[in-house]
């Protein structure tokens, strides 16, 4: 057998044959172990492909949560503008409504509801020189010139009475509306607990107190027009002086609340007012009214005011008539309130006319007096106040008033039993020791004179304590 040569020498060939079969075994027995070894390395890939796959799906499945959560935002950001949106303008400084919106579908939109009022109890000891004031009457509940009894000469008042009530409570509601026009409206009712100042037909004082509810005011205004029930035009309420008592002032206040169509521009106001005519007949035998009036009442007043106060000037003229008997009347009316620096002020009211009764001092005199013929003829009247205010600290304030009313009856045709002039003095003292909590006291003296130089006097010790909301 040829040898073979490698390397300039030579190998047997037995030689070659041998290791070529070793190196065959070799790559026999090494090939399975690569196979194997390849078989695990692909499923290592396959399960870190798995494991890459799922979290793939895991970040997309984040995503679409991200999405979805994006959209929910946008969502209530969207609602958010739209609430935004129409919302109401922001409100102005100074004293804010109760609510900016509409609670009531029924409202016109834009409407916003408002409601208030005060709780009011009254205690006060009453001595009278001449005879006591009626049980249960107007009288007993505040200081009425008109109830103070004057007796013949030797009359007694007896001793001192005591009337505790809370009739002078009072609620009201408004519902205000300013429309995209720029128009205003404005709806307001009143009431209290007063029932006219007779509890016959309500209940009485030996159980349950029970009272009537008295309409006080109920009106709507639009712009500069008003019309319902409201305080004459002819009455200046921000002059009255503050007062434990129901008025305090009122001999020489005016005083009504009646229906009535006002119209304001400016500083001045015009109204046509409900027409009633109270009428003394012929010595006085009686009083009595009477609703023949035709003409309404009418009424003018001019306002100016400032940082020092009010003042104002009123107008008034009248029809009076009874069954086919008329006369006519009028009447001014001067008010105001002037301020002292801060605590003080100063507040006045003088009044003067013919047929001015029923306007002043709740009726103390009346409008007209009948002759023997039956003919109408307006008694002349005057009346004013003053009243001094004075804060001693944030808490404490007091009030000195001071009030009287005169008539000119002619005798010949009133008689002698009627009522010629009243006045009064009045001091309070009143404590809030927290806000809109009032608690005070108010000493009272008044007079009634007849014409025929007879008196009787009143005298008075009220308490109060009043919560305002």
């Amino acid at each position: 057998m040829t040898a073979f040569r490698s390397n300039g020498g030579s190998m047997p060939v037995a030689t070659v044959q041998r290791r070529l079969l070793a190196l065959s075994v070799v790559v026999a027995l090494l090939a399975p172990g690569a196979a194997l070894a390849q078989t695990a390395k692909e499923k290592e890939l396959e399960a870190r492909v798995a494991q890459l796959e799922q979290m793939v799906q895991q970040l997309v499945a984040q995503q679409q949560q991200t999405q979805t959560a994006v959209a929910d935002a946008q969502a209530q950001v969207s609602e958010v503008k739209t609430a935004q949106a129409q919302a109401p303008a922001a409100l102005p400084a100074g004293k804010q409504p109760i609510q900016a919106t509409a609670i009531n579908a029924s409202g016109n939109p834009g409407t916003t509801f408002s409601y208030g009022g005060f709780i009011k109890l009254d205690a006060m000891v009453t001595d009278t020189s001449d005879g006591r004031i009626a049980d249960g009457s107007a009288g007993r509940l505040f200081y009425l010139p008109s109830a103070i009894p004057v007796g013949d000469e030797g009359a007694d008042g007896g001793d001192p009475y005591t009337d505790v009530h809370a009739q002078f409570s009072r609620f009201w509601f408004s519902a205000d509306t300013v429309t995209d026009g720029g128009d205003k409206l404005k709806a307001y009712i009143e009431a209290d607990m007063y029932g006219g100042g007779n509890n016959s037909f309500a209940g009485n004082e030996t159980s349950t107190n029970t009272y009537a509810i008295t309409l006080r005011q109920a009106y709507v205004s639009w712009n500069n027009w008003l019309a319902g029930q409201t305080w004459s035009n002819f009455q200046d309420t921000a002059a009255l002086p503050e007062a434990v008592d129901f008025v305090g002032v009122t001999d020489g206040t005016t005083f009504v609340r009646q229906a009535q169509l006002r119209y304001t521009q400016g500083p001045w106001s015009f109204s046509v007012e409900n027409p009633q005519t109270t009428v003394t007949s012929y010595l006085g035998a009686s009083r009595f009214n009477s609703g023949d009036s035709v003409a309404p009442d009418f009424t003018g007043r001019w306002l100016t005011k400032g940082d020092w106060g009010h003042f104002t000037v009123a107008a008034l003229l009248r029809q009076f008539k009874y069954g086919e008997e008329t006369e006519t009347g009028g009447a001014v009316s001067v008010s105001g309130r002037f301020n002292l620096g801060a605590n003080d002020d100063i507040r006045y009211m003088a009044n003067a006319g013919s047929g001015i009764g029923r306007y002043m001092a709740f009726g103390l005199g009346t409008d007209t007096v009948m002759d023997a013929n039956g003919e109408l003829h307006a008694l002349d009247g005057y009346g004013g106040f003053v009243a001094w205010r004075h804060a001693w600290n944030a808490k404490l304030r007091s009030n000195l008033m001071y009030s009287a009313a005169q008539f000119d009856n002619d005798t010949a045709l009133t008689g002698f039993g009627v009522t010629e002039r009243a006045q009064s003095f009045h001091a309070n003292l009143i404590y809030s020791p927290i806000p809109k909590l009032d608690v005070g006291a108010e000493l009272m003296w008044g007079q009634r004179s007849l014409e025929d130089d007879r008196e009787g006097d009143l005298k008075r010790l009220q308490t109060t304590v009043k919560y305002s909301f």
